[in-house]
């Protein structure tokens, strides 16, 4: 007779094809967010003006990410009708906070949903998340894929946190309750690290020069972000930690036991009935 092996809730696993693929869009996402503090400024090239350029890049990016992830690991329609409807969900959630004082309940959804499903799925869930909360809320502009890359990494990071198969309970929500607060601040640093570089020079200290060496814009734009952005990014961090804290334990027993049901990567065996 044949008897399925006992199914457990695991994250769907990283191969060569999906981790060359992240590698590839984040080394490209890193390019994008940076390039503006090497340039000269005599090329006169706008950084506000290549959001369509990484856009055109990113989405078939996205997908040669969910492609390989299928071809390594047999994710399968399941998986993808997952993503689907935990990326609608995080949409949903964005405009309940509505910006106000950075408070935005869809990352701790995210940080919850990376740790159960994995670095590889997080990527995916955290960009198509935000791409569907701009259309949802109408914000859409230059912005966009830079806010979706830098929600892929916050996502990512957390299917990347250690102890997938032994830590649970108390210890694991704590984990990533810390991990949200310091990836709040990291998403508001990085989305800084855009909107600065195309702000023009007011004279204020904090401003970015064009051509200035890089140590000496990021000396102004330390203080950018401490002037400008630190309110709204404790606003983001404490919410998310509430959340994880308050909601946490529950909905990850929630994904964990729909990715069972889902028998991700569930393998068959097969054995001789007995007394045969």
């Amino acid at each position: 007779m044949s008897r399925p092996t006992a199914r457990r809730s695991r994250p769907v696993r990283l191969g060569p094809r999906s981790v060359a693929a992240l590698v590839l869009i984040t080394a490209i996402g890193v390019a994008a967010f940076a390039w503006p503090l090497f340039a000269d400024p005599s090329f006169g090239v706008a950084h506000e003006k290549d959001a369509p350029w990484l856009f055109a890049a990113l989405l078939p990016l996205l997908v040669a990410v969910v492609v390989a992830t299928i071809a390594d690991s047999g994710m399968d329609a399941k998986a993808v009708a997952m993503l689907g409807v935990l990326a609608a969900v995080g949409a949903a959630l964005r405009p309940l906070g509505a910006g106000t004082a950075g408070l935005e309940p869809m990352f701790f959804l995210m940080v919850l949903s990376g740790r159960v499903l994995g670095p590889g799925f997080g990527f995916v869930l955290g960009s198509v998340t935000m791409f569907a909360s701009a259309l949802l809320t109408g914000g859409v502009g230059p912005w966009m894929p830079f806010q979706m890359l830098a929600m892929a990494w916050f996502t990512m990071g957390a299917g990347l946190l250690p102890g997938q198969d032994r830590l649970r309970g108390r210890a694991e929500v704590l984990m990533l309750a810390v991990y949200g607060c310091g990836a709040a601040f990291a998403y508001g640093t990085v989305m800084n690290l855009y909107g600065w570089t195309i702000v023009p020079p007011a004279g204020s200290g904090i401003s970015f020069v064009p051509g200035d060496p890089v140590h000496e814009n990021l000396v102004r734009f330390v203080a950018y972000c401490v002037a400008t952005s630190l309110g709204w990014d404790l606003g983001r961090a404490v919410l998310t930690v509430a959340l994880t804290l308050a909601v946490g334990p529950t909905l990850l027993k929630a994904l964990r036991r729909a990715t069972r049901r889902a028998a991700f990567e569930a393998q068959v065996t097969f054995e001789a009935p007995r007394g045969l």
